[in-house]
């Protein structure tokens, strides 16, 4: 989801910047809702293991560019589930950040873009948890429907607002359509993979139940709301 430099440049830049703010002043609110439930030594420590891991999924994991961007495997849903919304979007811009500064700086200008299309995605898929995930369920117990449906939400944001991104910068052109369209479809199919690492993460954080109640991952990984 890394947006191709140049696609949006000059003032149109002002945009990502007001988005990007929008999202950081959302994160703080969920990070200020954090530390009231669990504290801020948990939010300390789930931020810290979520950028990591966000890092090395930049670094590490396969990634290809496909017409007006990158397709990554992101895992957003996978660390929501395992940290929670705020960990897991600090995680998402930190690591972003990290790998900008010291990796590719030639992605800073689009910095507000990227965090933007990784962010806004995150939080309505938080949202969809609380309505497809019910109260007495905990995350370990999830099925892959319920997955499915949280991949669907957060990769399909992703590509509207990579999308979103390249009409703005570049139009309607034929070209820039057909980038848009060969990107979008080749990101849906981390769907079909998504889900499944969900599952296999949460199987394995089953086994881990010495972790239950620690103040590394989201309380409501193995018990109920």
């Amino acid at each position: 989801m890394h947006i191709e430099p140049g696609l949006v440049d000059g003032a149109k830049l002002a945009l990502s910047v007001a988005t990007a703010a929008a999202c950081i002043g959302y994160t703080a609110k969920l990070s200020a809702d954090t530390i009231r439930k669990d504290g801020a030594t948990a939010l300390l420590l789930r931020t810290l293991l979520a950028t990591a891991l966000v890092f090395c999924f930049f670094e590490v994991l396969p990634h290809h560019p496909v017409g007006v961007s990158e397709v990554h495997l992101i895992l957003g849903t996978t660390l929501m589930l395992l940290f929670g919304a705020a960990p897991a979007a600090i995680g998402l811009a930190g690591g972003l950040l990290v790998q900008g500064m010291f990796f590719a700086p030639f992605d800073l200008p689009q910095y507000g873009m990227n965090v933007t299309t990784l962010l806004v995605p995150l939080f309505a898929t938080a949202a969809l948890a609380r309505r497809v995930i019910p109260d007495q369920m905990a995350y370990v117990d999830l099925r892959y429907s319920q997955a499915l449906k949280l991949s669907l939400a957060y990769q399909g944001g992703i590509v509207l607002w990579v999308g979103f991104w390249a009409l703005y910068g570049r139009g309607l052109g034929v070209d820039n359509l057909v980038s848009i369209g060969s990107f979008g479809a080749a990101y849906m199919s981390v769907v079909l993979a998504e889900p499944l690492i969900d599952l296999a993460v949460l199987a394995l954080a089953k086994t881990l139940r010495g972790l239950q109640g620690s103040a590394v991952v989201e309380r409501r990984l193995h018990q109920a709301a």
